[in-house]
């Protein structure tokens, strides 16, 4: 069954999980551009996504903007219950979403959604609990994978997708 939200975390998931500053104390975030094609896969199928993160980051905020992010949560504490009281609001359970996490502030949240996932770089205690070890690392484009993977559990013709994609939005 397909998902009714896909919510994904940033740092180490959309990037390598480094945090890069110059010398003015600006932060920087590299983000692997392949991701965004998560996204435009959900919104194809008209799956809302979010993002959630514990960071306050004008980057991430920057990148979810550009992307269409249905939910963006910056700066969370507490994952589970931010995502609760979204489930809540869109009268779905936890049950119906899907989640990609890499560490200790998403271990409840992976615990507890319908189907979870973390990057290959995860620690081992998060890897334990989930539901899929992706193959590639954070900021190599697992959000991506993690999709396509849900795409390919739910026998959804992913070329036939990016053909529905390109006539659709990459017309000239």
């Amino acid at each position: 069954m397909l998902p009714k939200l896909v919510l994904t975390d940033i740092d180490g998931v959309w990037t390598d999980a480094g945090m890069y500053y110059d010398e003015q104390g600006n932060e920087f975030k590299k983000f692997n551009t392949y991701d965004s094609a998560g996204i435009l896969f959900c919104k194809e199928l008209n799956i809302p996504t979010g993002i959630i993160t514990g960071e306050n980051s004008k980057a991430v905020k920057r990148r979810a903007e550009k992307l269409k992010v249905d939910y963006l949560y910056l700066a969370a504490k507490n994952k589970l219950e931010l995502i609760e009281n979204l489930c809540d609001s869109l009268s779905i359970t936890l049950k119906d979403v899907a989640y990609i996490g890499d560490d200790i502030n998403d271990f409840q949240l992976l615990k507890n959604v319908g189907f979870s996932a973390v990057p290959s770089s995860a620690p081992d205690y998060i890897k334990d609990d989930v539901d899929v070890v992706l193959h590639k690392k954070g900021g190599e484009g697992v959000f991506r994978e993690f999709v396509e993977l849900i795409l390919k559990k739910n026998n959804i013709n992913i070329k036939e997708l990016v053909e529905t994609i390109t006539i659709n939005k990459f017309k000239q």
